[in-house]
């Protein structure tokens, strides 16, 4: 394929990448940039060249190793609920942007251990970077020639143009702000989107090669056996080999956590912390599809393709072999999304660590302090881009030196071992609040200097010395001092050896030195924050010990040459507002310190921030003994606000259940005068009537027919008012509890086929069927006579909501064991959804009633209520039945 369509191809991609990353800052809060699947992804940023080219390699050599490297990621995302949610509350709460602010911070803002921190970055993501420039050069020279590809210097190689464009887009979306703790929306999109690609692309692959290539996964399998490595490729090579993986899974488990675009991808960058709940099963499905393949594309690679051929891109030279260009160049785009995206996020940590940790603290503070913010914009902004362009420049140069010399694995282990040496003081820093600063400094220092030792220098004196033979014969000609088998550890990998010895030593060395000297005050106020950032994660400023004098003036002033006056008075006045200030307060105190060093480290850094401040501010020194104090008022002050606000949320549940309370008498009320209003009309009624019959009655001459029919009206009259009046003191009797139940053992089907007898000529009359299928015996303890009074009731209503001839009742009879169920059907028009739930109170009638005037009393639902409660049963209207009415009431068996 044409070197100039694979580099048309390189170039129209990352034209791509730049729209995307423009629409995705054009819209940072869109749904499509902001949720947890793109957060997900773009932790995918780990899988760089290497896990795309490298593990193929190492599995065609070493077999099943590889996993190692992912393994650490696996057994660590589950602790990223505890330990990652508290390093990314601390990190929001002081604005802190790196990995080696997180760590300056941690140690009192020290500016000599942020510095050795990006300094320690730099040596290990450098090579890295190198690592990734080395395999676009190496794939696109494999893709666009059938020959080697020897460029004659750096201006004819096109892998240094590729170097430059990453450069640009780096540079162009990565300092739109100086804010670095403000989120890079574009960055984040791009590199989600790649970790797609990539992922699809190696998927492609592994399925041609498997699938196409080879008759499955049992068809590489036999092939592969007849190779005389099978075993080596297919075991863990014994008890020391378990050491190297041991060690390669803790390097991988550190490097999650440690890397600069880890840390920037999953604490800078993230949105919100639910997101972890996603990523800590997401991102290990993530990489078990990534490795599905791997072992037999390795296996595919070594039967098919010659010995000499480069392992690690087997996955390109296989669809090449088979002239299979199109699915080759899918092969090299997801490779080079994998660079890509390592080279974008790594450059833009980096640089931000150089600017805020070495090059303004060191350089640029008086410049920046003594100029406008328009100036000091651009001043950072420039620092940033520089750094970013001299990164990338500097790993290619490595690359072009040192990369004949390693693969694309062993480069990868040497930065894990490197940035290895940030574990101490990291995770110590965590959990042990007696670590301080020089303690810290001393241990990576140390550690460096064994890495150096037992990986470097050897790679080193092959390149400047190759005569010299202590590498083989070790320091002084003692061989247990040679450097890739140190103390005679003769089993281990250099990378592992490297490690082993390095951490020992630096974390006996952080701990030793951390026990023999006491840290600062600041040291110790920032250690209790961070180690118990749970009890003082919520006062924020009122967390932070300072003494000494300032004035807001002094601060305002150095806050305007960094945010402008408009963001700075925004700042103040919610600060103000916040802690109830005057705006005609003078002196600054602690809290607004802290405050304006927040501000200040999103643009510059902590350590530099504390520089600015202090060089407004006077300081008095503190003594360890009132930080302690300090902070331990600070937490009985936060106690007593809790407390205070405890007991005030009590006081506001009490006062809504009085108001409830009172409502519901305001109701009660309410019901009482609806009742005797009702009570006083449904007497008033028939009283009339009678009245009104026995005027008329008073006539002499009326016919004896007529007669007859008014003396009927008032004995109707007179039942109703009885029946009324029987209602009403029956009613009363079961609510005040007044009533005695003859409770004895009863056959229900028999009260059932009592209370049908005693409806059954209405029925009859109207043209209603009643249906009762069951004939069992259902025995339980009841008043015989109240629970027929219900039964009859519910039959009575079930008549009168039924049209004629058309009408079904049907009684259902359930013995529930230790309750017996009756439930009452009928196919009325049923009660409306908005009476349902008041059909039991007194003087209730539904509205459906297929009658003109409704009839009764209002009484009979809630007297039935009230005789199975006085059972200890329940009654309710069955909600879910849709064709007419059921009421459904239990009792117990045995009271």
């Amino acid at each position: 394929m044409s070197s100039y369509v694979v580099g048309l191809v390189i170039v129209l991609y990352l034209a791509v990448l730049f729209v995307l990353a423009y629409f995705a800052e054009k819209n940072p809060k869109g749904k499509w940039v902001s949720n947890p699947y793109v957060y997900t992804l773009s932790l995918a940023v780990y899988c760089t060249a290497w896990t795309y080219y490298g593990s193929v390699g190492i599995a065609s050599s070493s077999g099943i190793s590889f996993l190692a490297v992912y393994l650490g990621p696996v057994i660590a995302l589950p602790l990223w609920i505890v330990v990652m949610r508290k390093v990314i509350r601390i990190s929001k709460q002081h604005k802190i942007s790196s990995i080696a602010d997180f760590i300056s911070m941690r140690y009192g803002n020290n500016r000599l251990l942020g510095a050795l921190v990006t300094i320690t970055c730099l040596f290990a993501i450098i090579p890295y970077i190198s690592l990734q420039l080395k395999a676009v050069s190496e794939t696109f020279s494999l893709i666009s020639t059938k020959e080697s590809y020897v460029s004659t210097g750096f201006f004819d190689d096109s892998t240094f143009y590729i170097a430059l464009l990453i450069a640009v887009f780096v540079a162009f979306y990565g300092t739109l702000s100086t804010d670095t703790s403000q989120h890079k929306k574009g960055i984040i999109a791009t590199v989600a989107l790649e970790s797609i690609l990539k992922l699809s692309f190696f998927l492609a692959i592994g399925i041609y090669v498997t699938f196409y290539l080879f008759d499955g996964t049992s068809d590489v399998y036999t092939q592969a056996s007849l190779q005389d490595n099978l075993e080596q490729l297919t075991s863990f090579g014994g008890l020391e080999n378990g050491f190297n993986w041991l060690f390669t899974i803790c390097l991988s488990f550190f490097a999650i956590f440690l890397l600069p675009r880890q840390f920037h991808v999953a604490v800078v960058e993230n949105d919100n912390e639910s997101y972890l709940r996603k990523a800590i099963w997401l991102f290990p499905l993530y990489l078990l599809l990534f490795n599905v393949f791997v072992i037999f594309i390795a296996w595919a690679g070594n039967i098919s393709l010659p010995e000499t051929v480069n392992h690690d891109y087997y996955s390109l030279l296989l669809p090449l072999q088979q002239n299979n260009y199109g699915l080759a160049l899918l092969v090299f785009i997801g490779g080079f999304t994998t660079v890509i995206s390592m080279i974008v996020v790594s450059t833009l940590a980096l640089s931000t660590m150089v600017s805020n940790n070495i090059v303004i603290p060191y350089g640029f503070i008086k410049t920046l302090v003594e100029g406008n913010p328009e100036e000091n914009t651009k001043r950072i902004k420039n620092i940033r881009r520089v750094a970013i362009f001299l990164l990338i420049i500097i790993a290619y140069f490595f690359y072009v030196k040192f990369s004949v010399q390693l693969s694309l694995y062993s480069i990868g282990l040497i930065s894990f071992v490197i940035i290895a040496q940030l574990a101490p003081s990291f995770f110590m820093g965590l959990t042990w609040r007696r670590g301080t600063a020089r303690g810290a400094e001393i241990g990576i220092l140390v550690g460096l200097a064994i890495v150096f030792y037992t990986l470097f220098l050897p790679i080193i004196s092959q390149v400047v010395m190759p005569n010299v033979k202590f590498v083989e014969e070790g320091l002084f000609g003692y061989a247990w001092l040679q450097p890739t088998h140190l103390f005679g550890l003769d089993y281990l990998t250099p990378e592992s050896n490297a490690f082993l010895w390095s951490i020992s030593f630096n974390t006996l060395t952080f701990v030793g030195f951390s026990l023999r000297t006491k840290g600062n005050y600041r040291e110790r106020n920032y250690a209790e924050m961070f180690v118990n950032h749970e009890n003082y994660g919520n006062l924020q400023e009122g967390g932070f010990i300072w003494k000494g004098e300032a004035y807001v003036a002094d601060i305002k002033r150095l806050l305007n040459r960094f945010l402008g006056e408009q963001p700075t008075d925004r700042a103040l006045q919610i600060f103000n507002k916040k802690y109830n200030i005057s705006e005609t307060e003078e002196r600054a105190d602690a809290r607004l310190i802290n405050f304006s060093e927040k501000l200040l480290t999103g643009s510059i850094g902590s350590a530099s921030a504390k520089i600015l401040l202090s060089s407004v501010s006077k300081e008095t020194p503190i003594s360890l003994v009132e930080v302690l104090n300090i902070l331990e008022e600070s937490k009985e002050t936060k106690a007593s606000n809790k407390l205070l606000i405890e007991k005030s949320e009590e006081l506001s549940a009490m006062a809504r259940q009085l108001k409830a309370a009172n409502e519901e008498l305001r109701i009660q009320d309410k019901l009482k005068d609806e009742f005797l209003d009702t009570v006083a009309h449904e007497l008033k009624t028939p009283i009339t009537s009678i009245k009104a019959a026995s005027e008329v009655l008073e006539d002499e001459g009326m016919p004896p027919e007529l007669r007859n029919r008014f003396l009927e009206n008032i004995s109707r009259d007179t039942d109703r008012l009885d029946t009324l009046i029987h209602n009403i003191l029956d009613l009363e009797k079961l609510s005040s509890n007044r009533t005695d139940l003859d409770i004895s053992e009863h056959n229900m089907s028999k009260t059932i086929h009592k209370a049908i007898k005693g409806v059954e000529q209405i029925a009859t009359k109207k043209g209603v069927k009643i249906k009762f299928p069951d004939k069992k015996q259902v025995l339980a303890a009841y008043d015989e006579d109240r629970i027929l009074q219900v039964l009859t009731n519910l039959l009575s209503n079930s008549l009168k909501f039924t049209e004629p001839h058309k009408g079904r009742i049907k009684i259902l009879l359930k013995d529930l064991g230790k309750e017996v169920l009756v439930a009452v059907q009928d196919n009325g028009r049923g009660i409306p959804d908005e009476d349902k739930d008041y059909i039991f109170e007194k003087f209730y009638q539904s509205k459906n009633q297929n009658i003109k005037k409704p009839q009764g009393s209002g009484l009979g639902l809630a007297i039935c209520k009230k005789i199975v409660e006085s059972h200890k049963g329940t009654i309710a209207v069955d909600k879910e039945f849709a064709k007419g009415t059921q009421l459904i009431f239990t009792i117990p068996k045995g009271l």
